[in-house]
């Protein structure tokens, strides 16, 4: 997995790229928190994930779960693996997914 990262108007834009999974969730996870700790918004670019377990759902809901307090967290550019995985979650009527 690789995360790329960038800040602006304290929108925090991250793309991520590969599986989310019990192997990397801890990763990501552990990049995001200070990052997050400051921006006032989170876009999470899915793009290029091809897959995301459950450790990853819960890494997305504790974001979600930190972002609310702010103006939010978006998903976008899910594909329909991903989004698939969402709608059968329940996910997709809790994050706002573009």
């Amino acid at each position: 997995m690789q995360v790329c990262k960038k800040t602006a108007d304290g929108v925090l834009h991250v793309s991520i790229a590969g599986k989310i999974d019990t192997v990397t969730a801890p990763a990501l996870d552990r990049e995001l928190q200070e990052d997050c700790a400051t921006a006032d918004s989170l876009v999470l670019d899915f793009s290029q994930v091809d897959y995301i377990s459950s450790a990853g759902l819960r890494i997305l809901l504790r974001l979600h779960k930190r972002m609310v307090e702010r103006q939010g967290m978006r998903i976008v550019n899910a594909n329909e693996t991903v989004r698939e995985v969402f709608s059968i979650t329940g996910f997709v009527d809790l994050f706002t997914i573009e």
